[in-house]
């Protein structure tokens, strides 16, 4: 390969709107071919009702557990290849733009806070039946109200946890240490990683091919599809750093809303393409639109902002070698295993989603109306995000000032 098309590849950060635009093409495309959609936190799961299990704990009549179905291990599932997919890709494409570098926070509360978020998010997305994919991403295109009510209060989340951050108790004392002149060999490190990093991600890469022709010599193909379409999202989230907390976060923190445009750009090809398919005669997934979804968003977005990562963000930045969020993934899976105890044996069904139905736009406004509908909310959320990067200033918030006339033009107008 050519050293300048290598270099764009795994040397340089996708263009945002390339990433999103192509996981939002992926995530359709998966979507026909499986019948089901990019999501991971319901894997996550069922990873928890695993260890419970191999722990002695009889999880066979618990609710929650029989409504995600615990039929297999995770290497026999779909959903378990999607987000071993995503790993393998992420970390393929992390060695081979030699980007690995092991990174623990220096101020070690970091870790706890990052778990405590973690579960926080994890409880929240679960809560809710789905995180920043299936509740959001993925569950827009497929016309599901419950997803509009998802994004609003994640967003409503995600400015309570920025609050949070901004505390000096969160933030703590800063652990400050003086360089000394003997790290001056961090160039030779640097250039011995460039020796090792590419020749392993090589050897990951071709162990996960390896998986995959396994699986469709052994006659299951959709557990190699599952693993191609995962490792593609990884791909695509590690090159285009596409972080959903990023998205909301930083609208509250700077006004920047790249991520934020970017995802409404990625959402309207998605739209379109899963439209097709439906209308092709594909029956879309849609989840029921409750009081849970709205504490779900609220709880998720708060968590991922603690956490400082999304169930996307965790992920690649894990495979980078940032052992925070190795410990937010692990958060992840502690809070969506106590929301499948919660769900029946504290009584948040009961509580707070028994009695509510889902809402299917293509039913309720119609094939076309639903179509032109979703993607003219896409657009107002593209506007709406790219006027508040204009006028919103950090530390003063929205500063929509006035047109101001130059003096000297002025006063020459009186002459």
């Amino acid at each position: 390969m050519p050293k300048g098309l290598y270099h764009k590849l795994f040397g340089t950060y996708w263009n945002p709107y390339l990433a999103v635009g192509l996981a939002g093409v992926l995530s359709a495309l998966y979507f026909g071919a499986t019948g089901t959609v990019w999501a991971v936190t319901g894997e996550f799961t069922r990873f928890g009702g695993h260890l419970l299990e191999g722990m002695g704990v009889d999880i066979s009549r618990w609710a929650y557990f029989e409504m995600v179905k615990m039929e297999g291990m995770p290497w026999m599932r779909t959903d378990g290849w999607i987000v071993f997919g995503m790993l393998f890709g992420a970390l393929i494409t992390v060695l081979l733009g030699n980007h690995f570098k092991l990174r623990v926070p220096q101020l070690k509360r970091r870790l706890v806070q990052g778990f405590i978020g973690g579960a926080i998010a994890g409880f929240g997305a679960r809560m809710a039946l789905g995180c920043n994919l299936a509740a959001f991403f993925t569950g827009v295109p497929q016309f599901s109200f419950h997803s509009w009510i998802f994004m609003v209060f994640t967003a409503a989340g995600t400015y309570l946890g920025v609050k949070v951050v901004q505390t000096s108790w969160w933030r703590g004392k800063p652990n400050l240490k003086r360089v000394s002149a003997g790290k001056s060999a961090l160039p030779g490190k640097k250039a011995s990683r460039r020796t090792w990093q590419p020749v392993l991600g090589l050897l990951v890469l071709i162990l996960f091919a390896a998986i995959v022709v396994h699986y469709l010599l052994a006659g299951k193909p959709l557990l190699a599809v599952a693993a191609l379409f995962g490792a593609g999202f990884g791909i695509l989230i590690e090159r285009g750093q596409i972080c959903f907390t990023s998205a909301f976060r930083d609208l509250w923190v700077s006004g920047r809303a790249v991520m934020t445009k970017a995802l409404a750009v990625g959402m309207m090809l998605s739209v379109v393409l899963t439209f097709w398919l439906i209308q092709s005669g594909m029956a879309p997934i849609i989840k029921v639109a409750a009081p849970s979804t709205a504490l779900g968003g609220l709880l998720f977005g708060l968590g991922i902002v603690l956490a400082g990562g999304c169930e996307t963000g965790w992920m690649y930045r894990a495979m980078e070698g940032q052992v925070l969020f190795w410990v937010v993934g692990a958060g992840n899976i502690a809070g969506a295993t106590f929301l499948a105890y919660a769900w029946d044996h504290l009584g948040l069904y009961d509580a707070l989603t028994k009695g509510f139905a889902p809402i299917n736009l293509l039913e309720e406004w119609g094939s076309w109306g639903a179509l032109f509908g979703t993607l003219a909310m896409l657009l107002c959320w593209f506007l709406l995000a790219s006027w508040w990067e204009k006028f919103y200033r950090f530390g003063r918030g929205l500063q929509v000032e006035k047109p101001r006339l130059v003096p000297g033009k002025a006063a020459g107008k009186h002459q």
